[in-house]
């Protein structure tokens, strides 16, 4: 009964590791289809709004576990775009703001997926702006799974937002009366790298 047992336990593992594992795909931006804005309050006049129009990234999604999924994210600050080029030649240039002579990159890598159902995530990791990392997380919004019907790769839709205090990534000037909270709000679409 014993060597039964066993016979049947070697046989059941042997199967197992013949099974191939279901790995995490991998998706890319959609950079026509791909919006990372940045907004806050501008003297409580009016609600002020940025873009980058730059960046690059991966998506590693496990379709039978999404906590099992991570993504990095990589931007270009000298890509900023607020519709008005001298402003943004002030944000780029000036040590007080994004300063891109010594830090021309931004970066986010998750540590933490969470699902919390009906497609929402919430995704927590590092962000490292100006040399200075701080942990956030992103409120996730998976808007659509399905093959694209231009491009025919599988697509993931989603929409995240984030608030931050610019201050802490030494950033703060003109703060409390130009908002020192600052939202961030992506939504994008990302293509299977296998796909494209």
């Amino acid at each position: 009964m014993v060597r039964r047992i066993l016979s049947t336990t070697a046989a059941l593992a042997a199967l197992a590791l013949a099974q191939p594992a279901l790995a995490a795909e991998t998706y890319v931006f959609d950079k026509g289809h791909t919006d990372i804005q940045f907004s806050w309050d501008h003297f409580g006049f009016s609600t002020t709004s940025a873009e980058f129009e730059e960046f690059s990234g991966e998506l590693r999604f496990d379709p039978e576990d999404r906590a099992n999924s991570s993504i990095d994210v990589t931007i270009d600050v000298g890509s900023v775009d607020s519709g008005f080029a001298t402003f943004n030649e002030h944000l780029t240039e000036k040590p007080e703001w994004f300063d891109t002579d010594q830090y021309p990159k931004a970066t986010f890598t998750s540590t933490k997926i969470k699902a919390l159902g009906n497609d929402r995530l919430r995704v927590t990791g590092d962000l490292t702006l100006k040399g200075v990392t701080r942990e956030v997380t992103l409120d996730t919004t998976i808007n659509k799974i399905g093959q694209h019907p231009v491009t025919e790769a599988r697509t993931i839709g989603f929409d995240a937002t984030t608030t931050v205090n610019r201050s802490a990534f030494d950033m703060g000037k003109y703060a409390p009366n130009v908002g020192d909270e600052v939202t961030i709000s992506i939504s994008s679409e990302m293509q299977r790298e296998s796909d494209l």
